[in-house]
């Protein structure tokens, strides 16, 4: 006990040699409740310096976050704080758990920060919130109700409960995990923030972070008014906070929220189109692939100031310069492959900002997955729209616990882990639906003339009776449908995601393109109310192209009986009675479904 005391002493000691008050304890009273809080205020720290709240993990409190998962003997928040000049909270939950959803411990937050604000002469433009697992839980909630006075957030371990809502500024966020702590929610948990910033949704990569082999910093951005979303992974680390010198918590909190304020005086720009994530989807014969040229626009300001320029970039390559509104540039001819546009603003005092999209330009070889990107339960990927008779949800969103979504199958038997389930509310033909290729959706879908088949699997989702479904091929234009098949499950889930059901059989859908143009993949439930449908593991396959001219024999025969009402297949030679396929007549290519 002796050792202890003068253990302590030291340490007291050793924390106003470094210039830093004791840490304390002080309470404040939020709805007529007492509540506890640690607070780490530098000397000389001055006026109008940052805020920094974190908040604990469940089953600890304010004492344990400061003391033990934020110290070891060489680091420690104490220090953090004393080189930046920062006040730090540490706030006690009640019972030791915080309410992830609801306002009592938002209030608190609220409280604590007029209280600082007050004693302290906090610049309110330069506070920050963090917390550990369920105290991060608490953060990503706050997020949609502090952004007015929030200027970044961070979490460590704690998984995200909310989705932006409508409206919602670009958000910075940090979020820092380990591998050994249900990593794999990781991703999904963060794609809304990254597209809700307009980010690109690839990531630039530091491997060996800060010279640590632990670490990997994933960063999302610069995206909208220049802000990121940043992942700190560690390697093996399970659900605790990292106190390694190279990658320590408290240090990397600090170096991310200190880029970020409410009156920033950078420039503000956004590019309003085209959408991050976008993809162009064209079906051709090898060297024939052909892509619209991309209009990129983009708003501008500056809080302080003017907007001199605007400069619109492909990667590293100057596309325009704008020094007046409307800014905008064209991306002529694009290329096959993903384009990273870019829009720098800068404004009269040379500050600058930079807001980047990425764009996907994808010519396949023969094959396209069209459910690839089922891999996030409660989202709806990009590229596809769905429709229920009552909300229509497009793609890339996320957050949805009903209605249209892709689903997440555990069952230890199944047909496939992931499908998109969609369904059709009042009963009515074609209320119903999943398309992909819709413009709303982000993907356009174009296909050159030729033989194409669409390999499926379907289930019913909570149908015992089973219900058809209704395959469409459709123009992009005016949804007339080319070609169509009606196909009815055999197989039902059961309205359980656990239940254990059997793969179904792989379908297939046939179909010709005449016409060279932008086209939707359709799926209907059937014409009944609640009639529901799962799919999954689709693939669009080329099986042939027709070439775009006639050869020279087919054209001079043609030439010579023109107007005759004479049919020819695609070889040239002279057809009485066309089966399914695509032929030539009176100089025209056409395509006859069947008998």
């Amino acid at each position: 006990m002796k050792h202890n005391k003068m253990k302590h002493s030291l340490l007291l000691l050793l924390l106003l040699v470094v210039g830093l008050l004791p840490s304390k304890a002080d309470n404040i009273t939020v709805g007529g409740t007492t509540r506890t809080y640690n607070v780490i205020v530098p000397k000389n720290l001055g006026e109008n310096r940052p805020l920094l709240i974190f908040c604990h993990g469940y089953n600890q409190d304010a004492n344990w976050m400061q003391f033990n998962e934020f110290k070891n003997d060489n680091v420690s928040m104490e220090a953090v704080c004393d080189t930046a000049k920062f006040v730090c909270v540490f706030p006690n939950g009640i019972d030791r758990a915080w309410d992830t959803g609801g306002d009592r411990d938002i209030n608190f937050i609220k409280a604590i920060i007029e209280k600082m604000v007050t004693q302290h002469k906090i610049d309110r433009n330069r506070i920050y919130l963090g917390g550990f697992s369920m105290g991060g839980m608490l953060t990503y909630n706050a997020i949609n109700k502090m952004s007015n006075i929030i200027a970044a957030f961070v979490s460590c371990s704690g998984p995200s409960v909310v989705t932006p809502k409508a409206g919602l500024r670009p958000i910075p966020l940090l979020h820092i995990q380990g591998t050994a702590d249900n990593w794999g929610g990781v991703q999904p948990a963060l794609n809304p923030w990254i597209r809700h910033n307009g980010c690109s949704m690839t990531d630039k990569v530091i491997n060996n972070y800060n010279g640590f082999s632990g670490a990997k910093m994933h960063i999302w951005g610069p995206g909208n008014d220049g802000v990121e979303v940043r992942l700190l992974e560690l390697k093996d680390k399970g659900h605790w906070i990292c106190k390694e010198p190279q990658v320590y918590t408290g240090k990397e909190i600090w170096n991310f929220c200190k880029n970020y304020s409410l009156n920033k005086t950078t420039p503000n720009v956004k590019i309003t189109a085209p959408a991050t994530g976008g993809k162009y989807i064209s079906f051709a014969p090898v060297g024939e692939a052909a892509f619209p040229d991309i209009d990129i626009t983009a708003t501008a300001d500056d809080p302080n100031g003017t907007v001199e320029k605007v400069e619109f970039y492909d990667g590293t390559t100057l596309l325009a310069t704008c020094t007046s509104q409307p800014y905008n540039a064209t991306l002529h001819a694009p290329t096959t492959g993903k384009h990273t546009l870019k829009a720098v603003a800068t404004d009269n005092d040379g500050e600058t900002s930079t807001c980047t999209v990425e764009v996907t330009l994808q010519a396949p070889s023969s094959s396209l997955s069209l459910s690839s990107a089922f891999t996030e339960g409660g989202a709806l990927p990009a590229g596809w729209t769905t429709y229920d008779s009552s909300e229509r949800r497009t793609g890339y969103s996320s957050g949805y616990s009903s209605g249209c979504r892709v689903l997440q199958f555990t069952g230890s038997t199944r047909g496939f882990n992931y499908g998109l389930y969609f369904r059709n509310i009042n009963g009515n033909a074609h209320q119903g639906w999943a398309k992909y290729g819709l413009s709303d959706g982000g993907t356009t879908l174009s296909l050159s003339p030729g033989h194409y088949t669409l390999k499926y699997k379907i289930c019913n989702w909570n149908m015992p009776d089973f219900g058809p479904v209704e395959l469409s091929v459709e123009g992009r234009t005016g949804s007339t449908s080319i070609a169509s098949q009606t196909y009815t499950p055999d197989i039902n889930i059961g309205n359980v995601a656990s239940n254990n059901f059997a793969s179904p059989k792989q379908q297939a859908f046939e179909f010709d393109v005449t016409e060279q143009g932008d086209y939707v993949l359709a799926f209907y439930s059937a014409p009944s109310g609640w009639s529901d449908c799962i799919i999954g593991l689709l693939t669009l396959t080329v099986n042939s192209y027709v070439t775009d001219g006639i050869n020279d024999a087919v054209r001079y025969d043609y030439e010579k009986t023109a107007n005759d009402n004479v049919v020819y297949d695609l070889q040239g030679r002279k057809v009485s009675s066309p089966q399914k396929g695509i032929y030539i007549k009176n100089g025209k290519k056409f395509f006859v479904n069947g008998l």
